[in-house]
C-alpha cells in the first residue's frame, strides 16, 4: 500500500471499521514517513462466471434488476428486493469461493423470492427453470402447496414482512 501522498511503502492502521452494509472494511492509515492520514477500503471480490465463459464481478443491482420483473404488479418493496439482494449474496459468498456459476446465483435467488411472493416465484422459476408445459407450472404449485402446509403458521413471510 502506498501512501497517496508521498508514494512511501509503509504505514500504520489508526482505526477500523465495516462499512454500512458490513460487505467492506473501511481502515483509516497514516503513513510513517510523512504522517498524513488516508483511508482504505478492503473487499473481499466475488466473480459470477456466466455461460459465455465471461467472469464479471457480484451486482446486487443485477439479482434485483432480474427479480423486479418478477415482482412486477406484487406487492413487493424496493426495500424487500434490497433485502434479498442481501440474502442472495450473503449465500453466495458463503461458499467461500472467489468465483461462482451465474446458474448458483439463480438457485440463490429462489427460496429467499418464495419466501417474499409466491407468485413473483412462479414467474422466475417459470423462466429460470425453463418451464414448457402446464404441467410444469402444476407441479411448481403443488410443491408450493405443500411447502406451506408443512410450514408452521405465523411464519410465512419472514423476508420483507408484510
Amino acid at each position: 500500500m502506498y501512501c497517496p501522498y508521498c508514494r512511501h511503502t509503509d504505514s500504520r492502521v489508526v482505526d477500523s471499521r465495516l462499512t454500512d452494509d458490513g460487505t467492506a472494511i473501511r481502515r483509516r492509515r497514516q503513513c510513517a514517513a510523512c504522517g498524513r492520514r488516508f483511508t482504505t477500503a478492503e473487499t473481499t471480490s466475488l466473480n459470477v462466471l456466466k455461460r459465455s465463459g465471461v467472469a464479471e464481478p457480484f451486482s446486487r443491482a443485477k439479482v434485483i434488476n432480474g427479480v423486479r420483473k418478477a415482482c412486477q404488479g406484487r406487492p413487493v418493496t424496493d426495500d424487500d428486493l434490497a433485502v434479498l439482494a442481501q440474502e442472495v449474496e450473503e449465500t453466495v459468498r458463503s461458499s467461500g469461493a472467489a468465483e461462482i456459476d451465474a446458474h448458483q446465483v439463480g438457485l440463490a435467488i429462489l427460496a429467499p423470492l418464495q419466501r417474499l411472493d409466491e407468485v413473483a416465484y412462479l414467474r422466475f422459476a417459470s423462466v429460470y427453470q425453463g418451464f414448457e408445459s402446464l404441467k410444469d407450472f402444476e407441479q411448481a404449485i403443488d410443491k408450493l402447496r405443500r411447502e406451506r402446509e408443512e410450514r408452521p403458521t405465523g411464519k410465512q413471510r419472514p423476508l420483507g414482512a408484510k
